[in-house]
This record gives C-alpha cells, sequence and structure tokens, in this order.
C-alpha cells in the first residue's frame, strides 16, 4: 500500500493549479479520515520482553500490562489520531537475545519508541543500538551504564535502595536479629543491590556476615544458605527475581533452619505463594500497594489502583497485577507524552517525557525531569507475607 505521502502525490498529480497550503493540507486529511484503507498508519511501540527464562514470570506481566493499556488507550481513539500497536518480541532473558529482539524491531517493524520489560541486562546491551536510531526507551529494568544512553531511557523500576531500606527498616524495628546474609544473581540489578546492600547495614546497626551468589536455573542453594547460616545470619536478603526464591525457602526447610527468616525482592505473587508454603510467616518480601490495595489511604492513589484492578482482574482473574500496573502506568505517560509533543518518537518524545508533572498511576507515582529518569523518587514498598490466598501488610 502506498504511504500517506505517496497518497497525496498521486491525489494531486496533473495540472498544477495554485491552492492554499492550509486547503491542501485540509484535503489531505478529510480523505484520509473518509477513503477506506487510508486511515493513520499505527503507532508502533517495540517490547523487548523475558516471556521465557528466569523473568518470565515478571515480563510476561509488563506485556500484558501494556496490551492492557493500548486497548484501553485504542478504545478512546489512541494518541494523535492513531492506534497503538505493541510489537512484542522475546528475548529469552538474555543479553544476547536481548540485542537481536531490538535491531530486529528498529529495522524490520520500524518502532518508534520502546516500552521493555525488566531484564536489566538486555537493557545494557541493547542500549547503544537503540540509542544509535534516537529512539526513547521506557523500562521496567534499571537504566543503562552511559549518560548518553540515560538520556534516551526512563525507567519505572522502584531504585533498589528501597528495597534495601524496607527491609532493614523492618529488621531494625521488629526483630533482634543484627547478622544477615546477602543472597543475588548476577544481573546488574542484583549486582547493583547488592553493593547497596552491603554498604547500607551499618546504618541500621547490621552487620552482613556472608554475601553469596547464584544463578538463575541453580536448582540448589543449600550450600550457600548453609555458609550464611554458619556465619550466624539470622535472615537472609534475597535479591533477585523468579523461581529462585522458591529454591532458597525449599533449602531453608529442608536443612532445619526453623528460626532463619528469608526476606525477598519484589515479585509476583506466583513467586510469593509457593516460598510461603515452605516456611510459613519466616518468608517475608518487599510489596507495593497494588499487592496489598486495603493498604492503601490515600485517595488519589487509591482511585488509580482500583480503576486498573478493576481492568486486570475481569481479563485476567486470578493473576498478580504488580508489575502490569506498572507497565499500564508507563503506556498512559507515554501517551501524555506524545500529545504533548505532537511526536510518536524521536527526541521530541524524549524531551516531552522529562516535562511532564507529577503523575499518581496504579503502580506508583512518577516524577520525572531532565535530571531525573529513575520515575519512582518516593518508597512504595511496605513488608508484606501471605496469609491464605491474599497477601498482608506485615504490622
Amino acid at each position: 500500500m502506498p504511504s500517506f505521502e505517496n497518497r497525496r502525490a498521486i491525489a494531486t498529480t496533473g495540472p498544477r493549479v495554485a491552492r492554499p497550503a492550509g486547503l491542501v493540507a485540509g484535503l489531505a486529511m478529510l480523505c484520509a479520515a473518509s477513503v477506506p484503507g487510508m486511515a493513520q498508519e499505527p503507532i508502533k511501540i517495540g517490547s523487548s520482553v523475558g516471556l521465557t527464562g528466569y523473568a518470565a514470570v515478571t515480563d510476561r506481566a509488563w506485556r500484558d500490562g501494556l496490551l492492557l493499556a493500548a486497548e484501553g488507550l485504542n478504545a478512546k481513539g489512541g494518541a494523535l489520531g492513531r492506534k497503538f500497536e505493541i510489537v512484542v518480541e522475546d528475548n529469552k532473558s538474555e543479553p544476547q537475545e536481548a540485542v537481536v529482539v531490538y535491531k530486529k524491531m528498529i529495522a524490520s517493524d520500524k518502532v518508534g519508541s520502546f516500552n521493555s520489560g525488566c531484564v536489566s541486562a538486555g537493557t545494557f546491551a541493547a542500549a547503544a543500538s537503540v540509542i544509535a536510531a534516537e529512539l526513547p526507551m521506557v523500562l521496567c529494568s534499571i537504566l543503562p551504564r552511559k549518560p548518553e544512553e540515560q538520556k534516551w531511557a526512563y525507567s519505572f523500576l522502584p531504585p533498589p535502595k528501597f528495597e534495601i531500606e524496607t527491609r532493614y527498616q523492618y529488621l531494625k524495628e521488629k526483630t533482634d536479629i543484627r547478622k544477615v546474609g546477602i543472597l543475588h544473581d548476577p544481573t546488574p540489578y542484583g549486582l547493583l543491590m547488592t553493593d547497596i546492600a552491603a554498604k547500607a547495614a551499618a546504618a541500621f546497626g547490621l552487620e552482613v556476615v556472608g554475601n553469596e551468589s547464584y544463578k538463575q536455573d541453580d536448582a540448589d542453594m543449600s550450600v550457600q544458605v548453609g555458609r550464611m547460616n554458619g556465619a550466624g545470619a539470622g535472615a537472609i536478603i534475597k535479591i533477585g527475581i523468579g523461581g529462585s526464591t522458591v529454591t532458597v525457602a525449599k533449602n531453608i526447610k529442608q536443612l532445619g533452619l526453623d528460626k532463619m527468616l528469608l526476606l525477598g525482592s519484589t515479585d509476583d505473587a506466583a513467586i510469593f505463594k509457593p516460598a510461603a508454603e515452605s516456611i510459613g510467616e519466616r518468608f517475608m518480601f518487599v510489596a507495593p500497594g497494588v499487592q496489598m490495595p486495603d493498604e492503601i489511604s490515600d485517595a488519589a492513589a487509591k482511585a488509580k489502583t482500583t480503576e486498573f484492578l478493576t481492568a486486570w482482574s475481569a481479563k485476567y482473574p486470578g493473576r498478580d497485577g504488580t508489575v502490569a500496573a506498572r507497565a499500564w502506568d508507563s503506556l498512559y505517560m507515554m501517551a501524555d507524552a506524545m500529545k504533548a509533543s505532537n511526536a510518536a518518537g524521536g527526541a521530541a518524545l524524549r524531551d516531552a517525557f522529562e516535562k511532564l508533572p507529577p503523575t499518581q498511576g496504579a503502580g506508583a507515582a512518577y516524577a520525572f525531569t531532565p535530571d531525573q529518569h529513575v520515575g519512582i523518587v518516593v518508597n512504595p514498598f511496605r513488608m508484606g507475607a501471605v496469609k491464605g490466598d491474599k497477601i498482608v501488610a506485615v504490622k
């Protein structure tokens, strides 16, 4: 099918007659709106997500939150008179695959921007290609390393320090535990959080007596758990998402460590529930309001979370909407930036994101500025635990 520009050229061939520019533009818009098959092309947004591999539970939720938001926005007309189309590619939770799918979406799918999942290593690996194409990136992951890459990227992931501070504050105020072990995965996010955890412990009166790593596909971590227990750790600060959390909980039970606490990272309830089945109330984790909506007191946050959860639960009954809520927020804010800039991509869209007003979303409150490309600046977490089929706040 000819492009819109080619259709204009075809429609105006023949004897050249001078016409006012506004009249020509108006006639072209009228034709595009009224002739079948002449509708505006969709706004294509690429999404690199780990639909398989260790990040599958989290990134599937990110994808589904994006698709749900696109459905809602398209029902209202989309943005700039165009509908949204989310182009999804599985990076298999691997950085090398992320590079492949990003390049494919740039070259073949001709996306105008990206809204991608939580695999930070994939973001790091692909950032150079994305920035070379001058495409804005909205992310569930941490920002890429280089300043010139960070200028094009916006993160909807709560800063790692919020996860650490929430767990440490609980230990300080609610327990007598003063020695902890850190168990982390090798991802950029995991290494960043591990560094923060090691440096912050003393401020909370805690001592890190063990620092152990694991691979996401490890089927047994009893050696690491045993070493931390032998060093006197009363709690394990687990850093990383996915089924590894369940493995650690099972190892604690198998080793008979009936007093050791396991404090997990933010994750999906599908991970939390089997972990809790192993060690019960000794498994706790950081949880945002969307996982515990009854605990939300702020009226604006309550309204946004309720709106999202109503739509989410209708389409995906029984599924945790934690990550999906931030994906939903991210696309609605992308739509706001597009309307403000009258652009679906490029530097204009990138710059508009920096100028968006502070926004209360379903998953958190966001505030981006030219110097702040991590949007969550207020800690959204409380300590949570599984009780029956629900996630409840730890008092």
